[in-house]
Order: structure tokens, then C-alpha cells, then sequence
């Protein structure tokens, strides 16, 4: 290889996307306080206060991050981490889907589903392109992008991220990028690339925090529950909700 020719690769080599255990377990509890606020809001006082809105943009790319993350270390697939996290997640999504039905403010009663939907969509599009089957990839893509939250943007932006950090390209960074900026089309502003600096920071430190594995998985129901209890008392006291 000619000096010029390593010089140009040298500048479009992109860094290694390394992120501490910790601190991945870090971003996780971030997104359950950011979403938590964001529903607080949404739930209990009609979408009236913005910085809870705003603050909110955040959490589904930390929390599509932190599992595009966690696929793409190596031996997933082997030690069968994609199948597993699908169960969980149809599971816990189907539990979820009572309370976040019966809290309203969907299209048709039901559309879209809920985002542990869009992580199961996500999972099972990268374990289908993990074991080659790229059609199917893209057929569970394309179909489930129109039903679950947050639509293709936060499928194309969790699978840039897994692709990046499995191989680290210019072209899954920039997709990440575009990805994260059309959220604002669903968000309706675009304070969801306040992300992207929280995530280049998250590689800068290494937090000590344990990893509780099923934490969030029972959080997301329960915490929509608790939403859909507070209500019945609320309403009955003269509150109106939308």
C-alpha cells in the first residue's frame, strides 16, 4: 500500500464503539427516568409541561442504543442472547399493551404498539441479517416499521448503531445520524439529537453500577399500570384527560 493510499484509509477509519458495562447499564436507568417523566406528562397533565416532552425525546434512542449495543457484542447469536430477548420482549410487550391501551391516545384504539414492540422488531431484524437471511430482514423491516412507535426511524437508527458496532463505517455512523434527525418528524422536534452527544460522552466514562437483568422488562408494564391506577382516582375528581 502506497504512503497516500494509507494516509486516505487512516482518515476514513472510523474509532471502535466501546462503551463500559457500567455505563451501558447507566443509559438504561437514563432512559427509564426520561421516559418515565415523558409519561408522567403525557398521562397526567394532558402534555402541559415541555421540558418533561422535550427531555423525553431522548430515551427510546438510549434505550434502542443500549440493546443495538448489547446484540452486536460478539458470540450473541451463539449463545442464543437474540432468541431470548425476543421471548422477553413479545412478552413483557403483550403485558405492557393492556395499560398502554387503556391510557389512550393511540390511533384506532391500538396503533401503534408500544415500544417494546419496536425493540422486538429491531432484535429480530438483526438476528435474521445475522444468520444471512436478508429478504426476511427486510420484509420484517418494512412491515413492522408501520406498526410499532417511533415507526422505521428507530428501527434504522438501532440497526446503524449494531452495524457500527460490529464494524465501525462511515455509512452506519451517517445513517445513525439521519435516522436520529428524522425522529423529529414523528417528535415534532428535534431534541432527539440530544442523544447523540449523551452517547459520545457514555464511551468517555466507566460507571460502577450493577446490571439488573430484568429490571426494565418489568418496569415498562408497571409503570404504565401504575399510570393507568392514578387516573381512576384523578378522573373522579373532576380531571380530564386527552
Amino acid at each position: 500500500m502506497t504512503d497516500s493510499a494509507a494516509s486516505l484509509k487512516s482518515v476514513w477509519t472510523m474509532p471502535r464503539l466501546v462503551v463500559a458495562d457500567g455505563t451501558v447499564e447507566g443509559l438504561k436507568w437514563l432512559g427509564l427516568l426520561l421516559m418515565t417523566g415523558d409519561h408522567v406528562n403525557k398521562y397526567l397533565f394532558n402534555g402541559t409541561l415541555p421540558f418533561l416532552f422535550e427531555a423525553g425525546r431522548l430515551a427510546m434512542p438510549i434505550f434502542v442504543f443500549v440493546l443495538a449495543y448489547n446484540l452486536a457484542r460478539p458470540g450473541q447469536l451463539e449463545r442464543g442472547v437474540y432468541q431470548r430477548t425476543m421471548k422477553r420482549l413479545a412478552a413483557f410487550g403483550a403485558l405492557a399493551s393492556i395499560p398502554f391501551i387503556a391510557l389512550g391516545g393511540l390511533y384506532a384504539g391500538w396503533w401503534p404498539l408500544n415500544i417494546l414492540f419496536t425493540l422486538l422488531a429491531l432484535t429480530a431484524t438483526a438476528y435474521l441479517i445475522e444468520r444471512g437471511s436478508i429478504v426476511w430482514a427486510a420484509l420484517v423491516l418494512m412491515s413492522a416499521g408501520a406498526m410499532v412507535e417511533y415507526w422505521w426511524s428507530a428501527l434504522l437508527f438501532g440497526l446503524a448503531v449494531w452495524s457500527y458496532a460490529r464494524k465501525p463505517t462511515l455509512a452506519a455512523a451517517g445513517v445513525a445520524v439521519i435516522a436520529c434527525a428524522a425522529l423529529g418528524f414523528i417528535n415534532g422536534n428535534m431534541w432527539a439529537l440530544a442523544v447523540l452527544p449523551v452517547l459520545l460522552a457514555a464511551t468517555c466514562f466507566d460507571l460502577r453500577m450493577p446490571r439488573l437483568r430484568w429490571a426494565f422488562y418489568a418496569y415498562y408494564p408497571l409503570h404504565l399500570g401504575a399510570l393507568w391506577l392514578i387516573r381512576i382516582p384523578m378522573s373522579h375528581a373532576g380531571y380530564l384527560f386527552f
